[in-house]
């Protein structure tokens, strides 16, 4: 897990504040009482009042915030103002801060929420079709892959918490900063597409659970219109506080986790098999594909974006380095919990397919659309069918990953373009750009399980390759200084990260390529596809030699350890 205050990647020396020039003083108060004179600069930094009737904020020059001042959940407890008064005569004093406050469980309790957002995306409908994949062709023996997978994608949505609480500002409108007007649309461009990808699979898997549920009554473009429907659901919740919508998403995960729990119980999969799928890796030709869907899945764009957004639903000072350091162990902690909790999630519906259709006829036929109804066949009947528990699970994971997916719309459109709209447009801007493609899978694609199966694997290498997009800017800011201040990672991170990334990349490539050479045919088709991936090779390779300090660095390890 990465450490928020790891002494080998924070200097021990003290440490300046970040320049004044970065955004950081947007999250500080209007006014102070030894500070009269800086209170017009202060005041023309807040929100001016928005008409409830109007689309567009009233003043061109409000800045873009994830959340509003009044929105954010106050942390602050019974002491922590004497804690802050003595943090602030150190710093005056040029002293290095001192020990972080004792760890208290009402603190972490009030931290909790963001990360089992974030995880929501790692139980995603496509995520569990994967899943019931690699168990139904592979059986056991990619478990290891998941739980490693796993852990990579905690290790990057860790690094987008920690850009967010110690910037104050979220991936996108960074991005929007750092790089050109072209550069930063054509990344906009790239975050819009791989959400409207992730979009799709998510209200078709909701449409699917409608009609298992209804038994068929209700078509899936019937249940594409019902999960439109949640947009207006997010915003009604959005009304009553950030914790309110967080209290929903934890149903719904605990919803699934239930579902899945009691498939997992009425099946009775191998503990054997499962304790040695988790501890020997074993990788073979005939399984290559699923392990490379096992991988992709994890890592989606939009969610590496989304958790910068989500940290800063709490009150935190980004110049109190205590109080950054204090956060990130907390949010450390909290998304960690959250991501071994999806983790069991996704071994329970990988281990029920392994058991019922490893080796058998039907491995190959098995998609998200029949999945219930091979279950149900294999398993029986009972009190309560598996095919409903399927069902009601499938339904929980797509209507939370849809409202989530609205969520990251609003912030990757706000952050990317700084658009002075109000958040409900922003949102049905949002959710319009990906139901009106749905509907119209929905109703070509209804009477085929085979056609939604290919369009799936479409949307897959959609998203993988949109992965270098949100990754590579994600760890070139993380080890800026002038943007992380003291709590840029140190080298030994970057040679973690830049692995990791490094890996997940090349995984991606290959599901690209083994993909292009089944689906492309024609010297025409052929030669534009590859125009397109020069183009999309030049762009991630302008992204990472961009940034100078990148590239000199890994020619610098480069020579230390084998010249």
């Amino acid at each position: 897990m990465l450490s928020p205050v790891d002494a080998s990647d924070t200097p021990t020396a003290p440490q300046k504040s970040p320049p004044s020039s970065l955004p950081l003083r947007l999250m500080q108060p209007a006014t102070t009482a030894s500070d009269e004179d800086q209170s017009e600069e202060h005041l023309s930094l807040l929100p001016l009042p928005v008409s409830k009737g109007s689309l567009f904020l009233e003043s061109d020059e409000e800045v873009e915030h994830a959340y509003e001042p009044e929105e954010k959940v106050v942390i602050d407890l019974a002491g922590d103002e004497e804690e802050e008064e003595e943090e602030g005569d150190e710093e005056d004093s040029g002293e290095t801060p001192g020990s972080d406050p004792p760890f208290s469980w009402k603190k972490l309790w009030l931290f909790m929420g963001p990360g089992f957002l974030m995880s929501i995306a790692f139980l995603d409908p496509g995520n569990l079709e994967g899943d019931l994949q690699a168990g139904a062709i592979a059986g056991y023996s990619l478990l290891w892959l998941l739980m490693w997978a796993t852990a990579m994608g905690l290790l990057i949505q860790l690094l987008s918490a920690r850009l967010g609480v110690a910037t104050g500002r979220h991936l996108a409108e960074l991005c929007r900063e750092e790089y050109p007007n072209w550069a930063r649309l054509v990344l906009w461009s790239m975050a819009e597409i791989a959400m409207i990808g992730a979009d799709i699979q998510e209200v078709i898997g909701s449409a699917i659970a409608i009609k298992i549920l209804s038994r068929g009554f209700l078509p899936l473009w019937a249940g594409v219109v019902i999960t439109a429907i949640d947009c207006f659901i997010f915003l009604f919740l959005e009304n009553y506080g950030v914790r309110k919508l967080e209290a929903v998403f934890a149903f719904l995960i605990t919803t699934m986790a239930i579902s899945f729990a009691w498939m997992f119980g009425e099946t009775q999969p191998s503990q054997k098999e499962l304790v040695i799928g988790l501890l020997v890796p074993k990788l073979s030709s005939k399984t290559i594909r699923q392990a490379v869907g096992v991988v992709g899945c994890v890592i989606m764009p939009h969610n590496v974006f989304l958790h910068s957004a989500l940290v800063q639903s709490r009150k935190i000072n980004p110049k109190k380095q205590r109080r950054v350091r204090e956060a990130l162990k907390y949010y450390s902690i909290e998304s960690t919990l959250a991501l071994v909790v999806s983790f069991m999630i996704n071994l329970y519906v990988t281990t029920v397919f392994a058991k019922g259709f490893f080796g058998t006829e039907e491995a190959k036929n098995i998609g998200l659309e029949n999945a219930g109804q091979y279950l149900n066949n294999k398993f029986g009947g009972g009190a309560l069918p598996i095919l409903y528990i399927w069902g009601i699970g499938l339904l929980a994971a797509g209507q939370s990953s849809t409202i989530t997916g609205t969520y990251a719309g609003q912030f990757i459109m706000g952050g990317f373009l700084d658009f002075k709209l109000n958040k409900w447009i922003r949102a049905l801007i949002t959710r319009s750009s990906a139901i009106i493609p749905t509907m119209i899978v929905a109703i070509f694609f209804d009477a085929s399980d085979t056609a939604l199966d290919v369009l799936n694997e479409w949307l897959n290498v959609l998203q993988s390759v949109q992965i270098p997009f949100a990754l590579v800017p994600l760890l070139t800011l993380v080890s800026k200084e002038e943007i992380m201040g003291v709590f840029r990672i140190g080298p030994r991170m970057k040679v973690v990260t830049w692995t990791v990334a490094a890996l997940l990349i090349i995984i991606n490539a290959y599901l690209l390529l083994d993909f292009c050479s089944k689906e492309i045919n024609g010297l025409l088709f052929g030669s534009l596809v590859s125009v397109v991936i020069l183009l999309y090779v030049t762009f991630i390779v302008y992204l990472i030699v961009r940034d100078t300090s990148t590239p000199n660095w890994f020619i610098s390890i480069f020579r230390k350890r084998f010249l």
